[in-house]
């Protein structure tokens, strides 16, 4: 079979270890959240619309079962959250969010993934503060006026509106996602959000040179391949 199927056998294992570190992050995730708010969809938003993010994700649905089955048991594990924050390759400026059930281990495999690509782990709030901590909900449409009315009438504290390419997408605090989500959906029933979370977004960008680039390449896969860390943001420009 030869070099040809030594490749494409790594690659299809390559992809099947992707997949289930996705499953996991989302099972893990989707347990906490449902530990805390209560495993009934329909009760807790945030549950509810990390579900339908799970499945456009393609996370099976014994996967999601499973983790709120194990919600609703007694015991399991006890996570917590936990940020780090520092400077990438070319100086850009991370954000790394992770869950824990233990956070000297997490603290290590993620100050590995930055000293080994010559990148620097700083304190809490070294670079947060140039992030804006947001809820953004992307939707088909072109009528940003209408969307920003419907909005404020619900007295959304929302952001920005912004309609480009037949994509309509609200910025509003982290503090206002569970209102602006809801206002949204009694507005539009059958909407279908491209995007649904809340996010760190840059203020500034920082375009990292070709050199970096590799090594920016190679931090973000090293973070990916740590179980705890959930998401990564920064601001490179590649």
């Amino acid at each position: 079979m030869g070099r040809a199927y030594q490749n494409k056998k790594e690659s299809i294992a390559k992809t099947a270890t992707a997949k289930s570190r996705v499953y996991s992050k989302y099972g893990r995730e989707i347990y906490v959240v449902a530990k805390q708010g209560g495993a009934d969809p329909d009760m807790n938003l945030t549950l509810r619309s990390l579900i339908e993010r799970a499945k456009k994700d393609q996370v099976p649905a014994h996967v999601i079962s499973k983790a709120l089955d194990k919600a609703q048991g007694s015991g399991g594990e006890d996570y917590a959250t936990a940020r780090y924050e520092g400077f990438g390759p070319g100086n850009c400026m991370v954000i790394v969010d992770c869950l824990t059930d233990n956070g000297n281990r997490t603290y290590t495999d993620v100050r590995n993934c930055f000293t080994k690509t010559k990148s620097k782990i700083g304190a809490p709030g070294t670079v947060s503060h140039m992030f804006d901590h947001v809820a953004i909900f992307a939707f088909a449409g072109d009528d940003e006026d209408s969307v920003l009315e419907l909005l404020m009438e619900a007295d959304v504290d929302v952001t920005d509106v912004e309609a480009e390419d037949g994509m309509v997408t609200v910025f509003a605090p982290h503090t206002e996602y569970a209102k602006t989500r809801q206002a949204l959906l009694e507005a539009y029933p059958d909407i279908d959000f491209a995007t649904d979370d809340i996010q760190w977004v840059p203020q500034t960008a920082v375009e990292i040179s070709e050199d970096d680039v590799a090594m920016m390449e190679k931090f973000l896969d090293m973070l990916e391949d740590c179980d705890d860390v959930q998401k990564v943001y920064h601001n490179a420009q590649f």
